[in-house]
């Protein structure tokens, strides 16, 4: 079968036909006014005996320089985008025609008469002058014609940083035909680059000067491209640029620039996270490794927020087997996915399953035999368990009760409980079932041989569920963004953060621990909203109103992580503390939850007053 011809290209062979006839020329000026230019412009005075080798060698010279032009890519670069390459090919190919040109003006010269040995540098400058003009006119006049382009964009860019990354962000808007950005300024703290260029974008000054300039040059964008900067120092940096009104965008991180992936696709918004002020919490990936590796892990709740990190980390580990339930088929399909694309040899099994059916779940661990359970799946929304109290502990309570039990019959060797800071003096539905769960946990590990631990942890940033995704959707409708208290506070950690620890702790585990997170200082919500609104390019108050709803049912104005009676004790990890075991009557307990059980089963809704008297701490908004 024949092969298609590609279609001749006519503008291709009009431009290289061009560039020829162009470099025949350059090498016939550059060989006359080499000479030329030695004898001070007086063509008179040039002796016949030099002229005539140069004429006569002529024709040749241009024959084998345009065969090393064309060796060295000289007629098929893209010169509309030349860089540092395609000049080293310019210089190399020029220095070889001059020393083609002065070895065969040996064989042409008269008598003894060698032409002068200045001719050749002179040659060499003006041969090098001519191709590099032709080739770089090519970006010069491309790059004119995006500036002039630009003027009529509608984006206005600072750029915060001067290094590396900076500059090749830079290079790309400039050079694109596509950008819809110009960039007007570019900030650094090294006073030795103030005043300076990168790309014809004069570096204005230190972040003193941000709002200033952004003010000056009307800026609607500012990227900030320090990919190597610390939490710290770019959270500071966003404090001040939060005041300009500016969109806020950035580089993920050193990574990026280390691989060669700084590109301006590569740049995202912003994030609240960002203002955190932290870096990201270390966790000791060797003591995970060591007893994740090798094993079967199942993770219940898999396809949600906190569930799905779980198997994303525990797969990078090398687990024997991951088996991942869940209730909800959409969420753990695409988990199922994600996870055969990013780990194919992964051993992966996916189970849609309630914990709230025994039969179901004691097949599931008879059947894989998991070495270690996280028990992630639960209800968590707070104002909606408020409306379907018997739900909560349903799902919640005895799912926790049926998955233990199953786990601690097939032998499992650890059981990690997913829990939360609203376990901690509960004043809604939700964290008085998980305070439950967490009372199921510590009595089941005196009894059994596996170790039954929890993990309680305050918000995740990003989660199902969470306030900024709300808040997110709320700024791009064009608001109000609704905040229920000034006053109100949380802690946040983001969730690779929140799941590293989780897998510390596990761990850890010796049987019967709570497992308490670190948070670090609490969030005011109404600070999370406000920077979110101006980290967006909006006017807090102006382009974007915050409206205060008031608490919702079983709300409070801030979490605690631990409870007074609890105490703590330290880890390895200074991120991870342990609350010591609460002692409790575990014949009246289990008493309670056979009565609870029976009340949820009739669908009694008024079983607040049960709950209270299994958790004393409880105190919903009907106690006020």
């Amino acid at each position: 079968m024949d092969k298609k011809r590609k279609p001749f290209n006519v503008k291709l062979f009009y431009r290289r036909t061009c560039l020829i006839i162009y470099d025949v020329i350059s090498v016939i000026l550059a060989s006359y006014l080499a000479i030329v230019i030695r004898y001070e412009f007086n063509v008179d005075s040039i002796p016949v005996h030099f002229r005539q080798p140069i004429e006569k060698f002529m024709p040749i010279n241009i024959l084998l320089t345009l065969v090393i032009f064309y060796f060295f890519r000289l007629y098929s670069s893209l010169w509309a985008f030349a860089g540092e390459t395609e000049l080293q090919n310019i210089v190399v190919s020029c220095v070889l025609s001059t020393v083609v040109n002065s070895i065969g003006l040996q064989f042409f010269k008269i008598k003894t008469q060698a032409v002068p040995r200045s001719y050749y540098f002179f040659y060499l400058f003006l041969l090098l002058t001519c191709i590099f003009t032709s080739r770089f006119s090519y970006r010069f006049f491309r790059s004119l014609k995006h500036k002039q382009q630009n003027k009529k964009n509608l984006i206005s860019v600072m750029v915060i940083g001067a290094g590396e990354a900076a500059n090749l962000i830079i290079k790309e808007i400039i050079n694109s035909n596509f950008s819809t950005m110009v960039i007007k300024c570019i900030i650094d703290d090294d006073k030795g680059k103030w005043g300076r260029y990168i790309q014809g974008i004069k570096v204005a000054g230190g972040r003193d000067k941000i709002v200033e300039c952004a003010d000056i040059y009307d800026v609607d964008e500012i990227i900030v491209a320090m990919p190597s900067a610390s939490r710290m120092e770019i959270r500071n940096i966003l404090e001040i640029c939060k005041d300009t009104n500016c969109k806020l965008r950035s580089l993920p991180g050193m990574y990026q620039l280390v691989n060669g992936e700084v590109n301006v696709s590569k740049l995202r918004d912003v994030e609240v996270e960002d203002l955190l002020g932290r870096d990201p919490v270390s966790v000791d990936l060797n003591s995970i490794l060591g007893y994740v590796q090798g094993k079967v892990v199942l993770v219940t709740g898999g396809g949600g927020s906190i569930g799905s990190e779980l198997c994303r980390q525990i797969a990078s580990h090398r687990p024997k087997q991951l088996v991942i339930v869940d209730i909800y088929e959409n969420s753990i399909y695409d988990v199922q996915q994600e996870l055969k694309a990013k780990f194919p040899e992964l051993d992966l099994v996916v189970l849609v399953a309630s914990v709230r059916n025994t039969n179901r779940m004691n097949y599931i661990f008879t059947k894989y035999r998991p070495h270690i359970v996280y028990h992630a799946a639960a209800h968590k929304h707070v104002p909606l368990m408020e409306d379907s109290p018997t739900e909560a502990v349903k799902n919640n309570v005895f799912g926790t009760f049926k998955t233990a039990q199953a786990a601690a019959i097939s032998g499992v060797q650890r059981f990690v409980m997913i829990s939360t800071d609203k376990a901690v003096n509960p004043t809604n539905i939700m964290g008085a079932s998980k305070r439950i769960c967490e009372m199921i946990i510590q009595t089941f590990d005196k009894h059994y041989e596996t170790e039954f631990v929890a993990v309680r942890f305050g918000n995740v940033l990003g989660s199902n569920g969470s306030v900024i995704p709300l808040f997110r959707k709320q700024i791009a409708a064009g608001g109000p963004v609704t905040v229920t208290h000034p006053d109100i506070i949380r802690y946040f950690m983001t969730i690779p953060e929140a799941v590293s620890l989780v897998l510390q702790a596990g761990a850890y585990a010796k049987g019967g621990e709570i497992f308490v997170l670190d948070m670090g200082e609490p969030v005011k919500i109404l600070d999370l909203a406000q920077n979110l609104i101006k980290l967006s390019g909006f006017r807090v108050g102006e382009d974007i109103k915050i409206q205060f709803t008031g608490l919702r049912p079983g709300e409070k104005l801030y979490e605690e992580l631990l409870m007074e009676e609890e105490g703590m004790k330290d880890t390895a990890n200074k991120m991870i503390h342990i609350g010591k075991p609460i002692e409790l009557d575990e014949h009246e307990f289990f008493i309670q939850l056979k009565e609870l059980k029976d009340e949820c089963q009739i669908e009694n809704s008024d079983i607040r007053p049960l709950i209270r008297k299994i958790v004393p701490t409880y105190h919903s908004a009907e106690d006020v």
